[in-house]
């Protein structure tokens, strides 16, 4: 119904019989009956649109098919309508006056004169034609309701008896065109999926959904929803534009009702002509997806005869569905791995970006001379590679200006195409000899297709977080892209990064010597740091992060030393002067973990 339009209001002696009907019934006729209103404003609304603006050929024969759609529909509820209104009816009397219509045809009429009244009303302020006739229609809607509640009279009665139901077709008209559809700006991301039977459409879209978390739907559903809202009777008779018209009001219904979804998927795209419209309506807002593989493959995957296949493939193609791959953003020839296709599908689903990141030279990340030395040769030997090493950078405490000597370790981050790996291997080992035991190097190695793949850890997506944050490196080629790792995907990582560490910290406090202290400490942090991440707090450094952690709900204060007195103490060799309160965090906080978790 056209939004705000005034509900319809059946007449006193009308409401009376009806509210003695038995439910079922009742409940039937009323949501008949406001189905029939619905759908007496979609016809006003319609032919206001194909009179009032200029609209080209194939658009006045779609709104005439919605027309068309739109009466059959009306007419359907009115014999429904007619199916109840005729129980009021006294049986007895074949002899009694035959009316010239139906109740339900009175109501149908009561109907579109409550909406010329409403379109009038509306247009009264600018047109003193309509003005003068508002008066005159209040008036006919009297009359009208008057003449309801005594033709209810005389059927209930028995002294008129009702015809056999039959059809009408009554147009309105209003000034105001309705404005072309257009995306929301909730709706950010949609992705289609095309292809021939057996080709992984649904495959690829579960796997979307399960990894990225979008919402998932068939266009066949959401076709048929908008068609029941609309009150259409048959949805692909409509044209292409029409088609995607619905599909579009669908999805921008779901986006503004579920503002936090940011993808979405539909499948499967079979009609060619109507994906074009949608992509011209949604532009690149809307990625289509095809996936294509050989037609032995296919009935290999399925398990079915290949007749079986070939009769479904044959049904697609006369839909355009083969057609689809001119105008797919992204074609796959899934023929391969499933890695593969998922690897696609990921940089697809959530694409890289470029990101700036702020450089840093060695020696102003607050190292010692002898180690910043070389860490500065090893930034000049990968840079000097080439492309092929796309990112250096140290992680973790570097980063963040705590780096401790004779405690922490180098935690170096390389991104370099698998062919350049022989070469990072070397400059590794030349690193290595010039640190001379100054301190501990943990390379991670990682190519950035598997990057963009998003093929992380949860460790390696909190770094890719920081450096995105402002964390300093030593080395990025130009116009680097990397995938953008949200706060919330990082919560999701310390979900299941958090119960490995927890295991590995019970193996150290088994055998909680001074020589474990450095890594009890170190696994007591992080521990905690992930905790915090599930709770939505962002703290660095190991004091604050324990510090913050202390004030968990249930969870008694850890009283550690600072960790300037813990590695003081593991570099002068007195670990068990401080491993005591250690062990103890660690026990406390194992104790309070496990009671979250018990049944």
């Amino acid at each position: 119904m056209t939004q705000n339009s005034p509900p319809l209001v059946l007449p006193p002696s009308l409401s009376r019989n009806v509210a003695a009907l038995q439910d079922k019934d009742r409940n039937r006729l009323d949501d008949t009956v406001t189905r029939l209103h619905t759908v007496n404003g979609r016809l006003w609304d319609t032919e206001d649109r194909v009179r009032g603006a200029l609209l080209s050929a194939a658009q006045v024969a779609d709104c005439k098919r919605e027309i068309d759609q739109l009466n059959a529909e009306r007419n359907l509820l009115a014999e429904r309508a007619d199916e109840v209104l005729g129980s009021l009816a006294d049986a007895g009397r074949a002899d009694a006056p035959l009316h010239t219509e139906t109740l339900a045809s009175v109501v149908d009429r009561l109907s579109v004169l409550t909406l010329r009244i409403w379109h009038s009303e509306r247009a009264a302020a600018r047109d003193e034609l309509a003005r003068r006739r508002v008066p005159a229609l209040h008036g006919q809607r009297e009359e009208l309701c008057a003449a309801l509640d005594a033709l209810v009279s005389d059927v209930v009665a028995g002294r008129r008896r009702l015809p056999v139901p039959a059809r009408f077709k009554l147009y309105g008209r209003d000034d105001a065109a309705p404005a072309e559809i257009k995306p929301s700006r909730r709706l950010r991301r949609v992705l289609a999926f095309g292809g021939l039977s057996e080709c992984g459409k649904s495959t690829s879209a579960e796997f979307v959904q399960r990894t990225c978390g979008a919402q998932r739907f068939k266009i066949g559903f959401l076709l048929r929803q908008a068609a029941h809202r609309e009150g259409l009777a048959d949805p692909y008779a409509l044209s292409p534009r029409r088609q995607a018209e619905l599909l579009l009001g669908e999805l921008n219904r779901f986006a503004d009702a579920h503002i936090d979804t940011e993808l979405f998927t539909i499948e499967s795209v079979h009609d060619d002509a109507s994906i074009a419209e949608l992509k011209r309506l949604m532009g690149d807002a809307l990625q289509i997806v095809y996936l294509d593989a050989s037609f032995a493959l296919r009935v290999e995957r399925s398990g079915t005869p290949a007749q079986a296949v070939a009769a479904k493939d044959e049904i697609k193609m006369s839909r355009g569905a083969h057609q689809v791959a001119a105008l797919a953003d992204h074609v796959i020839d899934n023929t391969g791995s499933i890695a593969a296709l998922r690897a696609r599908l990921r940089r697809i689903a959530a694409p890289p970006a470029s990101t700036a990141l702020r450089a840093a030279t060695p020696y102003g990340l607050g190292l010692p001379a002898a180690v910043a030395s070389a860490t500065a040769d090893f930034t000049d030997a990968v840079r000097a590679y080439g492309p092929g090493v796309r990112l250096a950078a140290l992680t973790g405490s570097p980063g963040e200006g705590s780096w401790i000597a004779g405690w922490s370790d180098l935690d170096l981050l390389v991104i370099a195409e698998h062919e350049a790996i022989g070469r990072v291997h070397e400059a590794l080992e030349q690193y290595r000899t010039a640190l001379g035991g100054a301190a501990a190097l943990g390379p991670t190695l990682v190519t950035p297709g598997e990057l963009t793949a998003r093929r992380l850890t949860p460790r390696l997506a909190f770094v890719l977080h920081q450096l995105q944050q402002g964390s300093p490196v030593l080395h990025a080629a130009p116009s680097l892209e990397l995938p953008t790792i949200s706060r919330g995907e990082l919560a999701f990582a310390a979900v299941r990064e958090l119960p490995q560490v927890i295991l590995t910290m019970r193996r150290l406090r088994a055998d909680a010597g001074p020589t474990a202290l450095r890594q009890l400490y170190k696994h007591l942090v992080l521990a905690c740091r992930l905790l915090l991440r599930e709770h939505n707090q962002w703290e660095s450094g190991p004091d604050r992060i324990l510090a913050a952690a202390s004030r968990m709900p249930g969870l008694t204060a850890l009283a550690t030393p600072s960790l300037a007195e813990i590695s003081s103490a593991w570099r002068d060799g007195e670990a068990e002067l401080v491993l005591k309160p250690v062990t103890v965090a660690v026990d406390q906080l194992l104790t309070w973990y496990a009671a979250q978790l018990a049944a």
